[in-house]
């Protein structure tokens, strides 16, 4: 075979594979609906409120009775707002986002998992890289999705390492 016949057969492949790839990472991301889009919209704002302390924020979009599990505790919204205040005194900041969201909606209920992709910056200014397992059950209320159960597990370092890999 040519050089030259070597070089299109070559490139062509290449093009194939590239083809292929660019068709799987489209696959791969997802598209929602506008309910889905407002569950995960629901779940960034419980973040952007704990992160600010903002406590009306957090409960404008938490049900009556709401809880967490998290830490291997249970905290309902006053308690686990008083403890991540707590830490905020201390120096810690937290970046929290909804990575990879798997939504699903039954009528006025839905339940939403995700990857929490973050970190954790002490006192100090030292940052580490933080993933999370987490998921929330919603309910929605007057027409307004709101939370009434998150379930967080935090990802040890080893194991983030080796899914890296």
């Amino acid at each position: 075979m040519s050089s030259r016949r070597r070089i299109a057969l070559c490139t062509i492949i290449l093009a194939l594979i590239s083809s292929v790839n660019l068709f799987t990472a489209r696959a791969q991301q997802k598209s929602f609906t506008a309910n889905q889009t407002k569950i995960i919209d629901t779940v960034s704002t419980i973040f952007t409120a704990a992160r600010a302390d903002d406590i009306k924020k957090f409960d404008s979009v938490i049900a009556p009775g709401f809880y967490i599990y998290d830490g291997g505790a249970r905290f309902n919204g006053d308690s686990i707002m008083a403890l991540i205040k707590t830490q905020h005194a201390a120096g810690k900041h937290y970046e929290w986002n909804v990575t990879d969201p798997d939504v699903h909606i039954n009528g006025k209920t839905a339940w939403v998992a995700y990857v929490n992709q973050g970190s954790i910056t002490d006192a100090s200014g030292a940052t580490v890289k933080q993933t999370w397992l987490e998921s929330a059950f919603l309910q929605k209320q007057a027409g307004t999705w709101k939370i009434a159960f998150m379930h967080s597990t935090r990802v040890p370092a080893a194991a983030q390492e080796n899914h890296g890999k």
